[in-house]
């Protein structure tokens, strides 16, 4: 959430919050949340900390606590704690000082953060390079000194030395360059140890030297460590070239060592932690190196789910840090959460300086694919010298939705993508790592039993015999999911489903099925699991937790045998750049998709394999005054990459249209037709042809052109529906139409998905907010744009979806762009949201009854389709309202207003 505008509601007009975020700030040897913003005024900046609300909305929210002007006298640096190990990955810890103060701040780890410090800096140098010729004043600063809150410690010193800047700094300026010289360079700068000019050493120094966008980092975070400094952006061919040479060589310079991961699962149900932690994650003899603790179901609130807010993370965090084995010390590396998917990353202390390159990301794969109520997030990182990549997925639930479940896996591993710290290297997906480990609540269910029958097997602790009902054994039986992948037996009883507070099977007027829902596995090499089991005796949840001791081999470098080699490749570095120009092969140059749907995934292979003599940097570049290397409906991927000499690598060129581009290719003002540029790093260029048919779809074609057709959108002749698409997207009278019936009231696509789901989905449970299936959704979109068959297939979920889909997909949503202003302005004076509907033209306004009419049914059946006015509101709110810019929350808030009065309301207008 941009919180930045929360700031800029408190600043005057002439003042911009460039970039806020959310931090610790440490005060009396406390450590309290501030939202920091950077504003600026007449290139002037300033740092303006902020008390505010847990959730940051407007400026109601906040209230300013300290400024610090951006002088010559600012400093900001990154800093770790001599108690502690510095973790890439962990938070940022940095020292803002002020004249002769200091603050202590810690911000969350991420890009954003790293967006806020590099913004920070770049503010910092604008001064010094105007100083002394033109000093600051911070004139408009001083309105705000009567609207500061009572501070204390720091901020309040930080805050009054703001009024003498008046003053000349060049004295100080002077004091610090020769107080530098005295000091003389840092240690690691010094001679000795690090090698000639192109030894590891010189070159990581030389890269950290030009990398001005970011503050300096403290020193001991960069060592010589190749496998960092390889890792380091900026790198160009020349450094590829290094990398290569050392991947190829990596066994001759590492070794295997046995580290222990201790990975943990357990869904708890919205609950807060009511009991210690310690009886599952302490549970082995000694303690892990590594652990990897996730949760599913942290919170099952709406506010949660809506707005992906939750109090409940900070108390399960604090309850894993206690329940952590106590025979050793850990650092917290990272966490990430998606509504109530967490994952947790703790190290030994020891071993924190060797983990680096951590990134995190979230898939989300419930309704339309973005809702957070299922899906999965992951940490990748690299330790040692081996890449890992941890997941913890909650996927669909129900007995019978093991497709649904399939597929959701599917989504995590394709749509989970993690940039590298080097821009000329493509995102790095999950299976792409040489060692992954995947844990979570699953949700596959035994089936093909009843729950006596499965009770009995359980009692005999025959568990191996009901193993063979298990969903996922069958589904990797069939290499349906987790190819590849290997489970430990399993000789606990299932860990679902309990009586909350109990160990007793769920007594529920339900009564479900006993189920191992909650499963570990992982795949890659030199890997052995020591245990495999669930801990009854934690009682929170009506699930249990499960864990898995995994002792890995690692590669760990042999620092001076990397070295040699490294030194060896360097030595030959300039004949290999010198004499040998690189070149390709390509499997095929021309590549045709015939008859491309919407929202259909189409893929071909283009190999490029390296037949020169050297390695090769290649990429797909931008042709002459286009933005992008290929028009958006299409993908390379890798996109770019590095070949070794006789290697090769597949590309994927994939076709996919979607809510942006359905439209212009619905009008015919686009085709399937691009030609790629596939450049060679100092060689030459390739032209790859892609070329292709659309077939027009209901799906991204407006309202009113939908109105005017009277047959389905691809039973009428190809030129016809261009024609009129074309005529009503140019604002063009339809009297001349090439359809000459007269227009319908209403799309007849959205009469047959509302009458569908009003006659067969009104008591429907969960219904728009669980998904459907993929290969449904494509019967659905067939269906409405072939005419055939007569009814619409697939399940209630599926066509519920396909609703939300195609009015996603609308050109111009149900009420116009132009109104969106409008509809904000009058959000809470119900009459005059009805003026504004009122207002509309006819056929959008028919949308918009006939659908608020639907959903006003559906919640006369909220008893058992468990919908209620502020899910509907939140989820049709934002398809009926689009804003025509990125939306904010505060925005967001005032759509749901809006829709919210047709719901409740006298809907007469």
């Amino acid at each position: 959430m941009d919180q930045s505008i929360a700031i800029q509601e408190t600043l005057a007009e002439d003042e911009k919050c460039i970039i806020a975020v959310q931090c610790f700030i440490l005060i009396d040897n406390a450590t309290e949340s501030r939202l920091l913003g950077l504003v600026e005024r007449s290139k002037e900046h300033a740092l303006f900390v902020y008390l505010h609300r847990r959730m940051a909305i407007t400026g109601d929210d906040v209230s300013l606590d300290g400024i610090i002007p951006i002088s010559y006298d600012f400093a900001v640096v990154e800093v770790s704690s001599p108690d502690e190990l510095a973790v890439v990955g962990a938070d940022t810890r940095c020292r803002v000082t002020f004249l002769n103060e200091e603050l202590e701040l810690r911000l969350p780890f991420g890009s954003h953060s790293r967006l806020f410090l590099s913004e920070v800096n770049k503010a910092w140098s604008d001064v010094c390079q105007q100083y002394p010729a033109s000093t600051p004043r911070f004139q408009w600063l001083a309105k705000y000194r009567s609207k500061l809150t009572p501070t204390r410690g720091s901020m309040k010193s930080l805050t009054s030395k703001g009024e003498s800047l008046s003053k000349s700094s060049h004295t100080r300026k002077t004091e610090r360059s020769q107080t530098a010289e005295r000091r003389g360079p840092p240690a690691e700068h010094k001679s000795g140890g690090n090698g000639g000019p192109d030894s590891p050493g010189r070159v990581a120094r030389v890269l950290l030297e030009d990398r001005n966008d970011l503050p300096p980092p403290s020193i001991h975070t960069y060592s010589c460590n190749k496998a960092q400094m390889l890792s380091l952006p900026q790198f160009g061919l020349r450094d590829n070239l290094i990398r290569c040479e050392l991947q190829k060589s990596e066994a001759a310079y590492t070794n295997l060592e046995d580290f222990s991961f201790f990975l943990g699962t357990y869904n708890v149900n919205g609950q807060t932690p009511k009991e210690r932690l310690g009886r599952w994650l302490a549970s082995t003899p000694d303690p892990p190196d590594v652990y990897f603790v996730g949760f599913q179901e942290l919170d099952l609130s709406k506010e949660a789910f809506i707005f992906n807010d939750t109090p409940k993370e900070s108390e399960w965090i604090n309850a894993v840090m206690e329940g952590l084995h106590p025979d050793a010390k850990y650092a917290f590396v990272k966490h990430v959460r998606l509504v109530g998917i967490m994952l947790l990353c703790f190290v030994k202390t020891e071993h924190a300086e060797h983990i680096h390159e951590v990134e995190a990301e979230t898939v989300g794969t419930g309704i339309m694919g973005r809702m957070g109520n299922k899906g999965g997030v992951a940490i990748r990182f690299r330790f040692h010298n081996s890449d890992i990549c941890v997941v913890n997925s909650h996927l669909a639930a129900h007995i019978e939705e093991y497709e649904r479940r399939n597929q959701d896996y599917r989504e995590i591993c394709s749509r989970m993508q993690f940039h590298q710290q080097d821009p000329d290297l493509p995102p790095l997906t999950i299976l792409k790592h040489s060692i992954v480990l995947w844990l979570g609540d699953l949700n596959y269910r035994i089936s093909n039993l009843d729950v006596d029958q499965v009770k009995d097997l359980i009692s005999k602790k025959d568990f191996e015999a009901l193993h063979a009902y298990d969903q996922l054994k069958r589904q990797i039986d069939e290499e349906a999911v987790f190819v590849g992948f290997t489970e430990g037996d399993i000789d606990f009883q299932p860990t679902y489903k309990y009586d909350t507070g109990s160990s007793q099977w769920d007594s529920s007027e339900k009564c479900r099925v006993p189920a191992w829902c909650d499963r570990i596995l992982w795949r890659g090499q030199n890997i052995r699991q020591l245990h495999y089991t669930s801990h009854m005796a934690l009682k929170t949840s009506d699930h249990k937790p499960v864990s898995s001791l995994l002792e890995i081999g690692i590669k760990v470098v042999d620092e001076e045998k990397q070295k040699r080699i490294f030194e060896e490749i360097v030595r030959n570095m300039d004949r290999w750049e010198n004499e040998c120009i690189p070149s390709v092969s390509l499997s095929q140059r021309e590549f045709h998709f015939k008859d491309v749907k919407f929202m259909q995934h189409r893929a071909e292979t283009l190999t490029i394999h390296n037949d020169g003599q050297v390695p090769c940097q290649f990429e797909f570049i931008q042709k002459l005054d286009e933005p992008a290397y290929c028009k958006a409906w299409l993908t390379a991927n890798p996109h770019k990459g590095f070949l070794a000499q006789g290697a090769s690598v597949d590309v994927d060129l994939e076709v996919f249209v979607n809510r942006f581009t359905a439209p212009e290719l619905n009008s015919g003002r686009q085709q399937i037709e691009d030609i790629l540029v596939l450049h060679l790093d100092r060689g030459k260029d390739y032209f790859i042809s892609v070329m292709g048919n659309y077939l027009p779809s209901c799906f991204g074609t407006s309202i009113n052109a939908l109105c005017h057709l009277r047959e389905p959108i691809q039973a009428m002749p190809l030129d016809t529906i261009q024609k009129l698409v074309s005529a009503v997207s140019a604002g063009q009278e339809l009297s001349s139409s090439p359809v000459a019936e007269p227009p319908r009231d209403t799309p007849k696509e959205i009469c047959m998905m509302v009458e569908h789901l009003y006659r067969n989905a009104s008591k429907q449970e969960d219904l728009f907010q669980q998904p459907g299936l993929r290969s449904e959704f494509e019967e659905i979109r067939d269906c409405l744009d072939t005419g055939e068959p007569d009814s619409i297939p697939g399940s209630n979920h599926s066509v519920a979806e396909a609703l939300l889909l195609f009015l996603d997909a609308l050109p111009e949503p149900v009420v116009p762009y132009h109104y969106y202003r409008q509809c904000l302005d009058c959000c809470s004076d119900y009459s005059q949201c009805k003026q504004v509907i009122d207002m509309l033209p006819q056929c959008h306004k028919n949308v918009f009854m006939s659908l608020t009419e639907f959903l006003r049914g559906l919640l006369k059946h909220s008893a058992h389709n468990r919908l209620d006015v502020n899910i509907l509101a939140t989820i049709f709110a934002a398809l009926m309202l689009r804003s025509p810019a990125k939306q904010d929350l505060g925005q967001k808030r005032k759509t749901q207003e809006f829709y919210q009065h047709f719901l409740t309301q006298d809907l007469d207008l």
